[in-house]
């Protein structure tokens, strides 16, 4: 389902197996606990790679076990759980005292491109994957935290436009193009963790706080945060 594995300053959190690594209840809380584990061992220094095996990133919340309920309200019960139970995901990550890179090793849809934008940074292979939501082709509405998310991580009326509204699946360079994705010039999932290594290890060095990162990285996105209850805390010990 999922991994983490520390290695040195950095934290490695795996979407394991070769599937759409779909969010259901359990790998969700899997996931959830797993980021409170590298959050009580973070220390200066720390950063956080979250990447996949396979051919997905994540495609998203898992419909077909929503759809296994046996009736339209079960279904969509089941659907309305997977919306809040994923809530504190994106929480936590905006709230993980420490920097955190996405490695997208394929594609990322819906909940799954969610997961991403959760990150500071996100890495996309060049010859594999698209950004997708899917929602407007398949008769769902936006949770608020999904619309927040996009509002403060994707820059132009435009940009959103093409991501909500359209149906577009988006490959890698389009993507940097657009202000989505920070790089997409690589070849393979390995060469896409490679370099998200790279910048971790040039964050790292860096060993700042992390309550004080995650309190700017929180002032960055008021509308978002207090969608998801987070509030950034004021620190007054400078370094002189």
């Amino acid at each position: 389902m999922c991994t983490l594995e520390k290695r040195g300053n950095l934290f490695l959190l795996t979407l394991t197996g070769d599937n759409e690594h779909r969010f259901n209840p359990d790998a969700i809380a899997t996931i959830l606990s797993l980021l409170g584990q590298a959050k009580s061992q973070a220390k200066r220094g720390s950063v956080l790679i979250t990447t996949g095996h396979g051919k997905f990133f994540s495609n998203g919340f898992d419909l077909a076990w929503a759809q296994s309920s046996g009736s339209l309200s079960g279904a969509a019960e089941r659907l309305h759980q997977m919306v809040e139970s994923f809530k504190p995901v994106v929480a936590a990550l905006l709230d993980l005292p420490m920097p955190t890179i996405a490695a997208l090793n394929g594609h990322a849809a819906a909940a799954g491109l969610m997961l991403a934008l959760s990150h500071d940074y996100i890495f996309m292979r060049k010859d594999r994957g698209v950004l997708y939501m899917s929602e407007v082709d398949i008769g769902l509405s936006m949770p608020d935290y999904f619309a927040a998310m996009i509002r403060s991580k994707i820059g132009t009326s435009a940009a959103r436009r093409e991501v909500l509204l359209s149906g577009k699946k988006i490959r890698g360079e389009e993507a940097v193009v657009l202000g989505i994705v920070d790089s997409a010039a690589h070849d393979s999932a390995e060469g896409v963790v490679e370099a998200t290594v790279g910048l971790a290890e040039k964050l790292a060095a860096k060993k700042w706080k992390g309550d004080v990162y995650a309190s700017i990285r929180k002032s960055l996105y008021p509308e978002l945060c207090e969608i998801l209850g987070l509030k950034a805390t004021i620190f007054a010990t400078p370094k002189l």
